[in-house]
């Protein structure tokens, strides 16, 4: 079973391969990347057609090699994946975050942690009419990884989501790069935590 993945940011290829091995290591996986992508978004600000006409050719691509399935792991492109799914049904095509928001659904009042402020403009329209969604973003810690300077990173991420209150049952985590934090997360916050790449390896692996 091929599964392709692809990725506008470079830190998410660890997360997902590391959410495959404990879930689904039978499957055979294959990496697109386009890091332009995110750069393009952060400096134009709003997706553009032409940003959809692009992912419609990685994802074309990824099937003309035999995938069998297309995980996007770049949460801030929505409606473009969308599209995608439209494109190539019957195909799954999976968002990044949708298996995790369907995941989320017992929880009505929920915090959203992230790293790139595209995912915090993009992502909560996604998640069902009623939930009480509290976005927010950690500064300086997608730059941090960028740097290579994972401790500064992972304490930005820390800090934000402490910043929490009791209002929110849960944590929602909107980027595969801060994947890795969620046990540490939930045991700073008492809360439980949702992360993206597990929660799609567990829905991809059930539709095929």
């Amino acid at each position: 079973m091929r599964i392709a993945l692809i990725h506008a940011l470079k830190h998410s290829a660890a997360p997902v391969e590391a959410a495959f091995a404990r879930a689904w290591p039978e499957a055979t996986l294959m990496h697109l990347m386009d890091t332009s992508l995110s750069a393009d978004l952060a400096a134009e600000g709003a997706l553009t057609p032409r940003m959809t006409e692009r992912f419609l050719t990685l994802a074309r691509y990824a099937a003309g090699t035999g995938a069998q399935g297309i995980l996007f792991t770049c949460s801030a492109f929505g409606p473009c994946i969308e599209a995608c799914g439209r494109d190539l049904s019957p195909m799954p095509v999976l968002k990044p975050n949708e298996a995790m928001i369907e995941e989320a659904a017992p929880y009505r009042r929920i915090g959203l942690l992230a790293s790139f402020p595209g995912t915090i403009a993009s992502m909560p329209p996604e998640f069902p009419p009623g939930t009480q969604l509290t976005p927010i973003l950690a500064e300086g810690a997608l730059a941090a990884l960028d740097a290579g300077d994972i401790g500064t990173h992972d304490r930005l991420i820390l800090q934000a989501a402490l910043r929490f209150g009791p209002e929110a049952e849960a944590i929602a985590l909107g980027q595969f790069s801060i994947a890795h934090m969620a046990d540490a997360i939930a045991k700073a916050t008492g809360k439980p935590v949702l992360t993206t790449p597990d929660s799609a390896v567990r829905k991809l692996k059930g539709m095929l």
